[in-house]
């Protein structure tokens, strides 16, 4: 059995303090129980989604992804949870919530979890302060966070230095889409998740591209959901334009967009096989990691399914399943092996 980690997934508490009550205000999510193995996110007493018990129970996760052969789970927050818009010190307190709780599980499950921390992105001396907790003292590997910070682009020079923080102390990052582009002319049809996501995932690539935050940070491990949105496949127009309009493209960065195909790491959920040969071919299976979105309806319901389905020789369908991510976190394989026992 092939050992498999999936690097996009998400978990939260099972309960945590009602948040209104203890910062003073509103805009929060909090969980309601409903029995059978279902809660509802609520904010401000309105319903924004359905969740099974899957989202916050560990043991139901494992015996899940041992159904499909699937052993590690990399678990981050559900992105709504970021809160970069409330008062920095109370999304602060939250994260190290958010943040204790990942790193619990993962104590109790070593080889079954890695955990990724949340941090509070719109105060960067903050974010660096959790970041280092959460590297030195909780253990994890890296972070994970939003596309933008309160429409803030992510070559914004305020994120610079948790970026450079980051780098510092070999802490990968992990972008996931969230607060989407044109947010408010896709409210029907689900779009938002359809369209906004993959267009939100590519501005988000475009500007880590075009700042040249990866020149000047060379070591940071960045990561993309979501196969990187449109980014792979729209790289032929972004690159013509860099060289038909260096005037506006070329401003901060003197490298053709090209160039990052290979320098970025993905996720692999794009959910068609065509594309998927052709996302291989364009930035090579070195870069691209197994990820699911496990446990929401729009992920890879069987984790490493697509991998597994494109007849890809053994050395390539490991890099896929594992070696992508071992590398992204800077974890060995054998603190995996031997796997434990079924729950």
């Amino acid at each position: 059995m092939m050992l498999k980690i999936d690097i996009h997934t998400h978990i939260l508490p099972e309960n945590w303090p009602d948040l209104r009550e203890r910062y003073g205000y509103g805009g929060f999510v909090q969980l309601e129980h409903c029995g059978c193995n279902t809660a509802r996110m609520l904010i401000d007493g309105k319903f924004f989604r359905e969740i099974e018990s899957n989202c916050w129970d560990p043991e139901r996760r494992i015996r899940e992804y041992q159904a499909h052969d699937c052993q590690v789970q990399v678990l981050s927050t559900v992105p709504v949870m970021f809160n970069y818009w409330a008062k920095p010190e109370h999304t602060y307190d939250l994260a190290k919530i958010l943040n204790d709780h990942i790193a619990g599980v993962v104590a109790k499950h070593p080889k079954h979890f890695v955990g990724l921390g949340t941090l509070p992105m719109q105060d960067a001396a903050l974010a660096i302060k959790e970041l280092e907790r959460c590297v030195k003292e909780l253990g994890m590997p890296g972070v994970q966070i939003g596309s933008n910070i309160n429409g803030m682009n992510l070559d914004a020079p305020e994120l610079f230095p948790i970026f450079e923080a980051a780098e510092k102390l070999g802490a990968c990052i992990f972008v996931h889409p969230w607060e989407m582009l044109g947010k408010d002319r896709t409210a029907k049809y689900w779009m938002p998740w359809l369209v906004g996501m993959p267009a939100e995932t590519t501005l988000a690539i475009c500007s880590v591209v075009f700042s040249g935050l990866l020149n000047k940070l060379p070591n940071l491990r960045i990561a993309f959901a979501h196969g990187g949105g449109t980014f792979p496949s729209t790289i032929g127009r972004i690159a013509h334009g860099y060289e038909a309009r260096p005037d506006l493209c070329a401003q901060d960065n003197p490298v053709n967009p090209r160039e990052y195909l290979s320098k970025i790491y993905y996720d692999s959920l794009v959910h068609d096989p065509d594309y998927f040969r052709f996302f291989v071919d364009k930035v090579g299976a070195d870069r691209i990691a197994l990820g699911t979105d496990y446990p929401f309806p729009l992920g890879e319901l069987k984790p490493g399914e697509l991998i597994e389905s494109m007849g890809f020789d053994a050395e390539k369908q490991a890099r896929l399943l594992h070696g992508t991510a071992l590398e992204w976190l800077n974890l060995p394989k054998e603190r995996f092996l031997p796997m434990e026992k079924p729950v």
